[in-house]
């Protein structure tokens, strides 16, 4: 199982908790291995690539499907490369500030931002990443300037938002709950439509910051290569239903805050679609490019 990130971020802890899940119904042994780098392009590009054959397959994420919008250099197409075996977890992402912020509230924020443009720093795990696209696409809605500051992934971007030296962060939910509860952060509200069951008092920004339908997260599945025998893919396809039934990987799971969901092939590839539908224009109107 080919992870597009670097050891010890969500993408990877769903990628182990999987292929543990998995090894027993298909009766055999996962070796996980960490393809970082390009946004996710390089993983992709591996397994694309890789023999049809259903023995290597793609943890990717919604990030990575977006890939050839951001890198010229994707070569691989999200909609026609890769087969679905199903998506496991969504993780939401909670817009958090460092304690020295004077905002106790997204409107608090908003006007702050507004009082000072390009003041308040956000850091993202690089350029074109989820974090980049989403904090992008929160503050054209509300038309306030904040100056990106991109680091080389998630743990250095986090580790400057905790001493200080940036002020402004998304963070995915299985990131920022110790970070919350050590009240080294300030969660200012969550970018989904519905409240998270973790943090029930953290507002929807849609609503917070009055930007109807404003959502960003992170689904998390398994694909493998384009033209897979069927009969490989619907082994694996079974292999993953019997392992998701499991209490205690679904336990897995919510303990790190995301969300276990289950999609249809079908719908996995209008999701697919319809990111790339939704994010296509904002990252050419915006001139947002991939490291």
């Amino acid at each position: 199982m080919v992870v597009p990130f670097a050891a010890g971020g969500p993408n990877d802890v769903v990628a182990r908790i999987a292929a543990r899940a998995m090894a027993e119904p298909l009766g055999t042994t996962f070796v996980v291995e960490n393809k970082p780098g390009a946004t996710g392009a390089i993983a992709s590009q591996y397994v694309a690539d890789s023999k049809p054959d259903g023995k290597t397959m793609l943890l990717a994420s919604s990030s990575t499907m977006l890939s050839p919008l951001l890198l010229k250099s994707a070569r691989f197409n999200p909609l026609k490369d890769f087969i679905p075996i199903g998506v496991m977890a969504t993780d939401d992402n909670i817009l958090v500030v460092h304690p020295s912020v004077k905002a106790n509230n997204v409107q608090e924020l908003i006007a702050l931002a507004k009082a000072k443009p390009n003041e308040l720093n956000y850091s993202t795990s690089g350029n074109g990443s989820s974090y980049h696209l989403g904090t992008e696409l929160f503050s054209s809605l509300l038309k306030i300037k904040m100056t990106h500051v991109p680091y080389k992934g998630t743990a250095p971007a986090v580790a400057d938002l905790l001493a200080g030296h940036v002020q402004v962060q998304f963070q995915a939910v299985s990131q920022a709950t110790g970070n919350i509860a050590s009240g080294r952060v300030r969660p200012l509200g969550i970018a989904s439509l519905t409240p998270h069951p973790a943090y029930p008092q953290i507002p929807p920004l849609a609503g917070a910051a009055q930007i109807p339908g404003f959502e960003f997260s992170t689904w998390m599945g398994i694909f493998v290569a384009a033209n897979t025998p069927d009969a490989e893919v619907a082994k694996l396809r079974a292999a993953l239903v019997k392992a998701f039934a499991q209490p205690s990987v679904r336990k897995q799971l919510t303990d790190l805050g995301m969300r276990p969901i289950s999609m249809t092939p079908e719908a996995v590839m209008a999701r697919i679609k319809g990111d790339l539908d939704k994010w296509g224009p904002f990252i050419k109107e915006n001139g947002i490019s991939a490291d």
